[in-house]
């Protein structure tokens, strides 16, 4: 075992405790590396989450990973170039590219590395990508339309990788559009241990959690499970034509309550701006609000400034300027979680054992 598995992961439930109890009585088993050493990369996009990626593991483990250098540069037609300035040849390798905004140029630079490590002879190319585009388009559900998101991972697969890891798609089942192995984690964990924390201070008394969507409510069970708290549910239709939908009422009681409102996206804020009027008509008082990926349009930022909630909670699945950090915003780390993954993954021991699956 590395000496990871001697205190918590931020984001996982594996009990060290816990676990050297069955170590007495069943040591696990780990498999022999049948790669060759580990190498990180970060695109364009993921610079400081590669860096602490990198930094976790080399913090924990026996491993020294430094961040692999490359060179990039975009012609005067547009054209993205890469050049890795370092060998991969037989190497496990990880790339962390998540798919911020400019989109595009991020997922194009993304294929293009990935092509890269293939025809430098990477042993294992293993594409990390936190926050994945497209992936509310995973069916058919008006005519004439594409399904985006297997699109998507048939770009993937073809560019040349071996295995992937994501953080909370929008849907389960996004997951068989791949038909590579892949690890679809989930960032609830460290969410849900941050407001327990707050619980446990005292600090967030008679709270219920909301579901800023009734597509969202097995997620807010979950939540309102783990809490210990009451579930509500905003209920909103999506105006014809319009992006953001427009909410009409709440199923549940929140008067004279805390509201935790969750998500798994901001994008425009147009859906947490109706939820916090519909609670604050309801009766709520203080109001949270925790989702996992921060991907703000400018016209989020300004929703998010306007509205009065007591703490803005997400991850740093897609980077959020510190010009651009309210007062009231916290963001959680997902590198130790994903440095945990990538530390298993590349020795071959369980990844379903962090969260005691």
């Amino acid at each position: 075992m590395s000496t990871s598995d001697q205190a918590k992961v931020p984001g996982a439930k594996y009990n060290p405790t816990a676990a050297k109890r069955c170590d007495q009585e069943a040591p696990e088993q780990s498999s022999t590396m049948r790669f060759g050493s580990m190498k990180i990369f970060s695109g364009s996009a993921s610079q400081a989450l590669g860096s602490e990626i990198a930094d976790y593991i080399s913090r924990i483990s026996a491993y020294n990973v430094k961040p692999g250098a490359y060179y990039r540069t975009v012609f005067s037609n547009e054209n993205i170039f890469i050049k890795l300035e370092e060998s991969v040849r037989g190497k496990d390798v990880y790339l962390v590219q998540t798919m911020a905004s400019p989109v595009h140029d991020n997922l194009v630079e993304m294929l293009i590395m990935i092509d890269a490590l293939k025809r430098d002879s990477a042993w294992r190319i293993n594409l990390v990508v936190p926050y994945m585009s497209y992936t509310r388009s995973d069916k058919k559900d008006q005519p004439r339309v594409p399904i985006s998101a297997r699109l998507i991972a048939n770009m993937i697969e073809t560019a040349g990788v071996d295995r992937y890891m994501t953080i909370d798609l929008h849907s389960g089942q996004i997951q068989g559009f791949f038909n590579i192995p892949g690890d679809a984690l989930t960032a609830f964990h460290l969410l849900s241990d941050h407001i327990i924390a707050r619980l446990r201070a005292g600090e967030l008394e008679d709270l219920v959690v909301v579901a800023t969507d009734l597509g969202f409510a097995k997620q807010g069970r979950n939540w309102a499970e783990t809490l210990g708290v009451p579930l509500a549910f905003v209920e909103k239709r999506r105006v014809s034509n319009a992006e953001s939908p427009r909410a009409l009422s709440l199923i549940g009681s929140v008067k004279g309550k805390n509201v935790l409102l969750v998500d798994d996206e901001v994008n425009t804020a147009g859906s947490v701006v109706s939820a916090v009027k519909v609670v604050r008509d309801y009766g709520a008082r203080d109001v949270l609000f925790a989702f996992t990926h921060p991907f703000f349009c400018e016209q989020a930022y300004e929703r998010l400034a306007a509205l009065d909630l007591r703490e803005i909670i997400f991850t740093n699945t897609l980077d959020t300027p510190k010009s651009r950090m309210l007062p009231n915003m916290t963001v959680l780390s997902i590198a130790p979680l994903l440095g945990e993954v990538i530390l298993r993954a590349h020795e071959g021991r369980s990844v379903g054992a962090l969260f005691n699956e």
